[in-house]
């Protein structure tokens, strides 16, 4: 009894570790949205090139999945996130004093690869300490942190607006506390049970068989479910980034002086994504038994809605504007939850980082590819709120893709985890 409390201990801190060194992860990449009228401004540039800049950011990403996904299968996933946020915060403080379109757009293409770091490595060591029949909780609480991440980020962009600072400081001061949530994570956090003296929950002679690099890759790539399931994501991460990215360009358009508050309902809009994170990954273990698609296609629909609602709707309401970007975070990165769960459940347990580097990779090509999309859009309309409409058709694709799944949505996990 008393090893099995250890252990449940030890999940809960691996876990947390995890999710606290996330929590402040965004402070170095959701900044950039905030920072992006007055640089359009400063820098004599286009919403377009802000796009191509963000673009550049995403693809920086995106090729660190497609690499680190299959590196934490086979390194310490727990060194790469150190490095990861130790990259990233120099690269921010790089930036600020930068003065140049083309400088910013190679600084912030390598802070992309520096955050690729992160993700997949952390869910390698949640599906190292988390059994199957837990991971639902286990990987929507990691996804919560994640919109908490974007919580923190927009409070802290929103009180250095507020005060008519530059630019400048958004690159500077948010990242001060991913260097502390980086170096905290290294002291308390290890890669498995082994490290800790405790057994593994792979089995020894399923960790004997190892593959290379190349079969790892061809395993992942093999899997048609998957990869539409990959496909699906992208849409899904498109749509989100098409809010998280313009929704604060939108709220800061000409006039936003003459209404600060409403400012502060785009805090909401975090707020429900790591709210709807926890939501959805719960959803699809209890009420669904394990169908992730079901779960991913119902908050798409709905946020494809949501959206509408918010394309018509004028942004000088505070109560309705916070409502709806509430609702539209709840959402459209709630299913996110459900999607990473979609690794362990199609691959076996060798494959999980590379199987979450590739679904992030897709993720952030598509989101790399609407960035400058949504920047021409605004260009050529004068509007911003026509970034919302292409949203729109963005959740339904992404809900059309997933429904094209042949999901086994029948599992029979046992109820009881280890150490309860």
């Amino acid at each position: 009894m008393k090893g099995a409390k250890t252990y449940r201990r030890l999940q809960w801190r691996m876990l947390l570790g995890t999710m606290c060194c996330y929590l402040f992860f965004y402070m170095g990449r959701h900044n950039f949205g905030w920072a992006a009228k007055e640089i359009t401004e400063d820098l004599h540039i286009s919403y377009s090139q802000v796009g191509w800049i963000n673009f550049s950011m995403l693809m920086g990403y995106a090729l660190g999945q497609l690499i680190n996904g299959n590196m934490a299968d086979h390194y310490s996933p727990r060194k790469m996130v150190l490095w990861g946020g130790l990259g990233s915060v120099a690269v921010n403080f790089a930036i600020s004093f930068s003065h140049s379109y083309s400088m910013i757009m190679v600084l912030w293409t390598l802070n992309g690869y520096f955050q690729s770091l992160a993700w997949a490595p952390g869910s390698r060591i949640i599906s190292n300490w988390w059994p199957e029949p837990e991971r639902g909780r286990a990987f929507g609480l990691y996804t919560m942190a994640a919109g908490f991440s974007t919580v923190l980020t927009f409070l802290f962009s929103i009180m250095i607006v507020h005060q008519h600072a530059s630019w400048q400081l958004l690159f500077r001061l948010p990242v001060l506390f991913l260097l502390v949530a980086v170096i905290v994570f290294y002291l308390m956090v290890r890669d498995q049970p082994a490290d800790m003296g405790l057994p593994n929950l792979i089995e020894e002679s399923e960790k004997a068989e190892k593959t290379s690099w190349k079969e790892t890759y061809r395993h992942v790539f093999r899997n048609r479910e998957f990869m539409m399931a990959s496909l699906a994501m992208g849409f899904e991460n498109m749509a989100r980034y098409g809010l998280i990215t313009w929704v604060p360009v939108h709220y800061l358009g000409s006039n936003w002086q003459q209404h600060p508050r409403n400012l502060w309902a785009i805090l909401l809009l975090p707020v429900g994504m790591a709210i709807g994170a926890v939501f959805f990954g719960t959803i699809s273990d209890r009420l669904l038994n394990y169908n992730r698609p079901a779960a991913i296609r119902i908050g798409m629909l709905a946020s494809a809605a949501v959206t509408l609602v918010i394309c018509l709707s004028p942004a000088i309401n505070l109560f309705a504007g916070g409502v709806l970007m509430f609702a539209a975070g709840f959402f459209v990165y709630g299913p996110q939850s459900a999607f990473w769960l979609m690794s362990p459940d199609l691959l076996t347990e060798k494959y999980i980082g590379t199987g979450v580097g590739i679904m992030n990779m897709s993720a952030y090509v598509f989101a790399a590819v609407g960035d400058p999309l949504w920047g021409y859009l605004i260009d050529k309309t004068g509007k911003t709120s026509s970034v919302f409409g292409a949203v729109i058709i963005i959740c339904l694709l992404c809900a059309a893709t997933i429904s094209r799944i042949r999901y086994k949505d029948q599992k029979s996990y046992p109820v009881a985890g280890i150490g309860n």
